[in-house]
């Protein structure tokens, strides 16, 4: 986890994101690099603005740039996050953060650029103005072929100590733990939670606790009852009565189409987790 890629949009949660970037730099040494993320068209429309002003206005979407430069520079002066001498070398101890790009990004540009970095962070979305776009974490999460950390909207001083496995069986979840592997050494606890009902064939939770203590990871299998609780409601209550300050879940088991009309696990967890939640499809 030596190269972190942050999309930068000042959203309700950035704060949030850019903490959550820094504490897991702080684990890894590793570097931030942030990159300007422009407004989805309808968030734009809603402000007042000149007639003259368009949506194709250079001028216009670089101030949205350069507005994030400068908040992301500030957060991580202020909390310690020096600027990476360009050139120089990485993989130290410690965190370093850079910069990256001119112009505001889309959400599947900001995707694919994030292919060639270690893990992604951004803000998990929400339903009020303001808030992070589902769209850039969908975008993340189906184009860049790498983990998406989505930062809860409330800050948290850390995580990555107790952490839960939403084990459903299914490839999308053994890749997001393929891909934490990195954090899941780190943990003082992790529990491989089964939850009764939810699934698909596949091993079972023991098993994938198995191969994480031959890796030396602390792990443990539990298995827990939904009580005629939502898939995903019943996961985020499990996680919380474990302790669990980290979860790791494969995102969209079902299709992205059936889980808008019916809802679905992934769907209630990107609404509603309070702590940070890392996905891979």
């Amino acid at each position: 986890m030596k190269s972190i890629f942050v999309p930068v949009e000042l959203h309700s949660s950035i704060d949030c994101v850019l903490g959550t970037a820094a504490l897991l730099a702080r684990q890894f040494g590793s570097n931030i690099e942030g990159a300007p993320l422009g407004p989805d068209l309808p968030d734009l429309v809603a402000f007042d603005m000149p007639v003259s002003w368009t949506v194709s206005d250079q001028n216009a979407w670089r101030e949205i740039a350069d507005e994030a430069h400068r908040k992301f520079e500030s957060f991580m002066m202020e909390n310690g996050v020096p600027l990476h001498a360009p050139g120089g070398p990485g993989g130290g101890a410690t965190p370093t953060c850079s910069w990256s790009g001119e112009n505001s990004l889309g959400d599947s540009q900001a995707a694919s650029i994030a292919r060639a970095f270690d893990i992604a962070i951004m803000g998990r979305p929400g339903s009020d103005r303001g808030d992070p776009r589902m769209a850039t974490a969908e975008a993340a999460i189906f184009e860049s072929g790498r983990p998406v950390l989505l930062a809860p909207s409330t800050p948290v001083k850390s995580f990555g100590e107790t952490i839960v496995i939403s084990w459903n069986q299914s490839t999308e979840t053994a890749r997001a733990v393929a891909f934490a592997m990195p954090i899941l050494l780190k943990a003082k606890r992790v529990f491989v939670l089964t939850t009764e009902g939810f699934g698909v064939d596949g091993p079972p939770g023991e098993t994938l606790a198995r191969t994480l203590r031959f890796h030396g990871v602390t792990a443990e299998a539990v298995t827990r009852s939904k009580n005629g609780r939502p898939d995903g409601e019943a996961i985020l209550d499990q996680a919380n009565s474990l302790g669990g300050d980290m979860l790791i879940k494969g995102a969209y088991t079902q299709s992205r189409l059936r889980q808008m009309i019916f809802g679905g696990a992934t769907a209630h967890i990107l609404a509603k987790a309070q702590i940070p939640v890392l996905m891979a499809n």
